[in-house]
């Protein structure tokens, strides 16, 4: 083996640093309507998002009474997949429950 040819991975990357950066984050959204039920809103919440049925309810009465409540912050492809499993849930049982996400 030559003396020029890298035996490890980290003589390669001595003397160069490398910075990763960590993925934008969205917010996932849930938006309150006068026909979808709080009882299916912490089923969502449960379910979908992991939430205690404590933290669902707390979520639950803030889209109640604040027209919207934050489910969680994600990396884009993960909050995209959570918005449209909860928008198919919602179809699935006849509600119009609307989910959304935005950069943080």
């Amino acid at each position: 083996m030559s003396d020029k040819t890298p035996q490890f991975e980290s003589e390669v990357e001595a003397g160069r640093e490398v910075t990763l950066e960590e993925p934008p984050l969205y917010k996932v959204l849930l938006h309150n309507d006068d026909y979808t039920t709080m009882d299916f809103v912490v089923e969502i919440l449960r379910t979908v998002f992991h939430k205690s049925n404590e933290e669902a309810v707390r979520i639950m009465l803030n889209v109640h009474h604040q027209g919207i409540g934050l489910c969680g912050l994600y990396p884009r492809e993960i909050a995209e997949t959570k918005v449209d499993l909860v928008e198919r849930l919602a179809r699935e049982r006849g509600f119009p429950l609307k989910c959304s996400m935005e950069r943080e």
